[in-house]
């Protein structure tokens, strides 16, 4: 039986991450980056596809794990009939190689330890050659791959398993260090344990230290901000929805996507929550990640890239992963990478407003870049789309996508009108109002009084909701009073809000997931403009509650079993969680600076 997603503890170095259990095993770790073939992925199959366990070796009365605070450094702590040992896992920052290192101290008394490795790659496949090379080191290759494990520890090998036991004695500690690097290479130098974790610590308390607070939540927002940076490739500044792939959005369901790319799809909210916290650094390195992944040809731009601006990330399945508790099929790469979808240009375009109104960026950078985007989506708007939920049915004029093609021709204006930029603004003014005036009309259903999902359907979608956080209509207008009222209604399910009905709306996949939280997180921003900040408050709140004890949030939420779903964690539940918090802590929203104030005349439509 799987540890229950919610059970799981992200460490990384912001270049990879790992995945640790409540019970000390590593079950998932991609060297040497997010996206790299797995070294452990027994979250996906069975211990037999590569794990790294640490545990006491009779069942523990007791397990308690945190953060240390204001760091991604994992204490776990065992406690046992003979006394009390703790585990502290951690990835320091890398230089040439990535770490991991798990320190293991006593507190009290003796607690009999053991270790069980087992070392697989190519996504649990492949078998590698294990050599001692001394009394405390091993070394691993498999192709172009290697590991070395490095521990004064006695151990041996068993059934293609390291195994070893260990006594944790008060007041003692004892290292373990497994370090990645090129098998063509001599063993890579491992660091001193205990100076790395100094540094690591040192490291994400500074870090965390550079950035504003945000009142009665700041505890929830620092550790996103923590998760953020976490899953930001630092060498590029690339940000990754999940260090995960195949956790699927319904147990036992076909929905299982992998996430360990980069979404254009999160640029502005993302900008918008490093900005909010102060992490300028960050919004910067990935605001120039986005200008250049985009490069290049408008028409050729997509909607996700890898984290070095990659565009070809051909999906495959793994058939001998049998999948998080049978979840089928275990998905590498990411198909949606080829479809259209429109909202990107939207994303792409406020980013980048949002980012010269922050005095993020010169003024004219990327400006010539903007104008070739909006050249191309002159007739491109016109198309249908995928959807920013990549739906596999086929394509359609979807609402949202068209008001975020009006977003990409509204930003463009203002860059002219705030930073006196030069371009056809006559041109972009009169699409404005073409566009507003075509979503106004065939995406709004008047006997129902309120959006519908695309075109000529009266299906709804949790999308929906960003229509006045990006100044489409004002958030007193009746169709947005009516299309929000309406998702309460339909969408709305055991206090979450569902994207939409999978039952209902054809996708192109089996009907149905849990609700998604960045969504539910939406909701409380469209209370928050409302003015029923009481509704909104409870909202954050029980969204607050569905985090683990550690503070991490999935892509979705199970109400029915009590259960986070999805990849994990997810960087756009914990971007729309900040954005949120500081929606109710701040008289200047984010949201309200996100959209903006939309004029008069485009509004009458």
């Amino acid at each position: 039986m799987s540890s229950r997603i919610e059970d799981y503890a992200l460490i990384g170095d912001c270049e990879t991450a790992a995945l640790v259990s409540r019970e000390g095993s590593i079950d998932w770790l991609c060297w040497p980056r997010f996206d790299a073939d797995a070294c452990f992925a027994s979250l996906l199959g069975t211990p037999e596809h590569g794990r790294w366990q640490i545990a006491p070796r009779e069942r523990p009365l007791r397990i308690t794990r945190r953060y240390r605070p204001k760091t991604l450094i994992l204490e776990t702590r065992f406690e046992t009939a003979d006394g009390a040992a703790l585990l502290i896992d951690f990835m320091p920052l890398r230089g040439r190689n990535s770490n991991v290192v798990r320190l293991v101290t006593g507190e009290h008394g003796r607690v009999v330890m053991f270790m069980e490795l087992i070392l697989r790659f190519g996504y649990g496949a492949i078998v590698p050659w294990v050599t001692r090379l001394d009394d405390q080191m091993l070394r691993a290759i498999a192709g172009p791959d290697m590991v070395v494990l490095r521990t004064p520890i006695s151990f041996r090998g068993e059934d293609m398993t390291t195994v070893g036991e260990f006594e944790a004695i008060a007041g003692e500690t004892t290292p373990f260090m497994l370090t990645y690097g090129a098998s063509h290479l001599p063993p890579p130098a491992a660091p001193d344990p205990e100076a790395a974790l100094a540094q690591t610590e040192a490291f994400w308390t500074e870090w965390v230290d550079k950035g504003d607070t945000v009142g009665e939540w700041s505890d929830a927002v620092v550790r996103s901000l923590i998760t953020l940076k976490a899953l930001t490739y630092a060498p590029t500044g690339a940000i990754v929805a999940a260090p995960t792939t195949s956790l699927p959005e319904a147990l036992g369901g076909e929905r299982n996507w992998d996430y360990r790319f980069c979404w254009v799809r999160d640029a502005t909210r993302t900008l918008i929550a490093l900005m909010d916290a102060g992490y300028y650094d960050e919004a910067q390195a990935w605001r120039e990640w986005l200008l250049r992944a985009a490069a290049g040809s408008p028409e050729q731009m997509q909607i996700m890239y890898g984290v070095a601006g990659e565009r070809r990330l051909m999906e495959w399945e793994v058939p001998w992963l049998p999948g998080y508790e049978g979840a089928r099929p275990v998905r590498v790469g990411n198909d949606a990478h080829r479809q259209l979808q429109l909202d990107v240009y939207g994303e792409m375009m406020d980013a980048i407003q949002q980012a010269r109104q922050h005095s993020l960026t010169p003024t004219v950078s990327g400006w010539e870049l903007q104008i070739a985007l909006l050249q191309h989506l002159e007739e491109a708007w016109r198309q249908p789309d995928e959807s920013i939920w990549e739906v596999r049915s086929g394509a359609r004029h979807f609402t949202f996508s068209k008001v975020m093609c009006w977003v990409a021709f509204d930003r463009a204006i203002r860059a002219v009108e705030m930073q006196r930029l030069e371009g056809p603004v006559g041109r972009w003014r009169e699409l404005r109002s073409e566009i507003h005036d075509e979503v106004c009309r065939r995406g709004f259903d008047p006997t129902l009084g309120r959006f519908v999902q695309s075109y000529d359907s009266q299906e709804l979608d949790a999308s929906l909701l960003l229509i006045p956080l990006v100044g489409f209509l004002p958030i007193d207008d009746p169709r947005v009073a009516g299309t929000i009222a309406a998702i309460e209604k339909h969408l709305f399910v055991d206090g979450y809000v569902q994207r939409y009905d999978t039952c209902k709306s054809e996708d192109g996949l089996p009907p149905g997931e849990g609700a998604f939280l960045a969504c539910s997180f939406w909701l409380v921003d469209a209370y928050a403009l409302q003015g029923r900040l009481a509704e909104a408050r409870r909202l954050f709140e029980r969204l607050l509650a569905v985090r683990n004890d550690l503070g991490l949030l999935s892509e979705e939420y199970d109400p029915k079993d009590g259960r986070q779903i999805g990849n994990f964690p997810q960087a756009f539940s914990h971007v729309a969680l900040v954005i949120s918090a500081f929606n109710l802590s701040r008289a200047d929203r984010p949201a309200e600076r996100l959209g903006g104030r939309v004029k008069e005349e485009q509004t009458s439509a």
